[in-house]
């Protein structure tokens, strides 16, 4: 039509360099990053389903399900033909729309500028953060036709380069899919149960910059707390968004003195709550041939505090935490009249094997608590079991809360149940383990991060229901199912099944049919 018969041969030239990289120039693929292995069972990519009925096949859908749970994760548009690693694949957005008892299901990708574009060319064309580097010739020649690319006007990287695979957020009056390797993009779901991408929210950032998958929404005021993370100094940003959706001044975190992947982090009513773990990013790593992002033994954890309004980070302050290695923070409240920071949050045991042996990987949820006054913190553990993916009552955001709700990891983000947990009971020093109910899926059924709904005018802060995709992988289905969160083995009351498999991923959403129907004029 229009194309330029240069562009096309340069198109061309690239496609052939990539394939001539993976076929004759990657070394022999480990198995995180080997294409077969990472996309086996139901790990395996799923095709876009457009809004499909689907069958209660037990029990009734509780009304205060009025709404829908939205569940993002990894689903990668072509198979690789060289390295790839679970994170790194395009974002997709599974939906089960639920509406007087009846559901509907959805399954879109999030068309991301990185996911239009590859989809255009017929090819993955942006460099895979987890998995471009893999061995010092592969590595130097990806960089090279990349450059190549972005030279010859092909890629664009101010546009972003993320794939919005990891979590989705609800403020400012609008849906977010998120991933950390960019800025949100907004979304939104049609009053038929589709899911349509708006585009990429630049008003949170600049070019090139990013934000964290794992804002913290505050229930009362509807603010959010968020940060970014870089390669480049300030390795730490940290900054809020209003309720209107306008981002506040931003505060540079100097004093982290090292790249580091900060992926998530906590609040609390006056304090946020960061950590510099041992897992760290270090761009020059390519130059010997490893990938960028990877693990120092030799550093020392530390947890950051600075407040929650700091306008510059000259309050903050940090605290070594010897063998505290958090991915994910699932609360944070203050007791002693503000003295000390209370913290609960998973701690990855293992931390070696975090990026190529997830299978090796284990997780401790531990309470943490930090003197503000004498800077100083002790830890324990308050569960037995690999524990992740944990969720609260979205209300108790920053709060003092009672419960959480946790997947039991075998591995992640594989769970084979849920545990609830009674935080009230992990105040002693010989607390224990503070589990108050367990789920456990049948044999073969594999399950993710729930996701806790409370009931309309719910009195307590548990009286309400869990919700989750499990996959049964004897007979190759998935079903969504509810869980009463207050039962005491967490009873299935109901379970849908779906009309298409649900690949295992990350984080996911309830949105209330109120909240629905304000985007639909977005």
């Amino acid at each position: 039509s229009g194309t330029c018969p240069n562009k096309s041969l340069l198109t061309n030239i690239f496609k052939w360099l990539d394939e001539f990289i993976c076929d004759f120039i990657d070394p022999p693929l480990r198995p995180c990053v080997d294409p077969n292995h990472v996309l086996s069972g139901n790990f395996a990519a799923v095709e876009e389903l457009p809004p499909t009925a689907c069958t209660v096949v037990q029990g009734s859908l509780p009304p205060c399900l009025n709404g829908a749970y939205i569940r993002n994760g990894p689903n990668p548009q072509f198979f690789p033909r060289g390295p790839y690693h679970l994170f790194d694949g395009d974002g997709m957005l599974h939906s089960i729309r639920i509406s007087g008892g009846e559901a509907v299901f959805c399954s879109r990708f999030v068309r991301t500028y990185r996911y239009e574009l590859e989809r255009e060319m017929g090819s993955p064309v942006i460099l895979k953060v987890f998995s471009a580097f893999n061995g010092l010739l592969s590595s130097l020649s990806r960089c090279a036709v990349f450059s190549g690319r972005v030279l010859a006007g092909e890629i664009d990287p101010r546009r972003g380069a993320g794939v919005a695979n990891t979590s989705l957020a609800l403020f400012a009056g609008k849906l977010f899919a998120l991933g950390e390797s960019d800025l949100p993009y907004s979304v939104k779901l049609t009053p038929d149960g589709d899911i349509i991408t708006l585009g990429r929210h630049v008003s949170f950032g600049e070019a090139y910059m990013t934000m964290t998958a794992h804002p913290k929404i505050a229930a009362d005021s509807g603010e959010a707390f968020a940060f970014r993370h870089s390669i480049t100094h300030p390795y730490l940003t940290y900054f809020r968004i209003n309720p209107d959706g306008i981002k506040q001044p931003e505060v540079p975190i100097n004093s982290l003195k090292q790249a580091a992947l900060v992926h998530d982090f906590a609040v609390t009513e006056n304090y946020a709550v960061f950590s510099d773990p041992q897992i760290v990013i270090k761009p020059s790593e390519v130059l010997r041939g490893k990938p960028p992002i990877g693990v120092d033994l030799g550093k020392v954890p530390r947890l950051g505090i600075i407040r929650k309004y700091a306008v510059d980070e000259s309050e903050m302050w940090w605290v070594e935490s010897p063998g505290f290695n958090m991915n994910h923070a699932v609360n944070a409240w203050e007791e002693d009249g503000g003295d000390t920071v209370v913290m609960v949050a998973p701690n990855i045991l293992g931390v070696e094997n975090v990026l190529e042996r997830l299978d090796l990987t284990q997780s401790s949820m531990e309470r943490i608590e930090i003197n503000v006054k004498t800077k100083k913190m002790n830890r324990k553990s308050i569960c037995n079991g690999n524990l992740d993916f944990a969720v609260i009552n979205p209300a108790y955001v920053g709060k003092k809360n009672r419960y959480l709700y946790a997947a039991i990891g075998d591995p992640m983000p594989k769970a084979v149940g849920v545990v609830k947990i009674d935080l009230s009971l992990s105040t002693t020093v010989n607390s224990g383990d503070c589990t108050v109910a367990r789920h456990l899926f049948p044999p073969g059924c594999y399950g993710g991060e729930p996701f806790f709904v409370p009931k309309a005018a719910a009195a307590e802060e548990d009286d309400g229901y869990l919700v989750s995709y499990v996959h049964d992988e004897n007979r190759n289905e998935s079903k969504f199912i509810v869980m009463d969160a207050k039962s005491p083995n967490l009873e299935i009351v109901a379970s849908v099944k779906l009309p298409q498999r649900v690949p295992y991923g990350f984080h996911g959403i309830f949105v209330p049919q109120c909240e629905l129907e304000k985007l639909y004029d977005n």
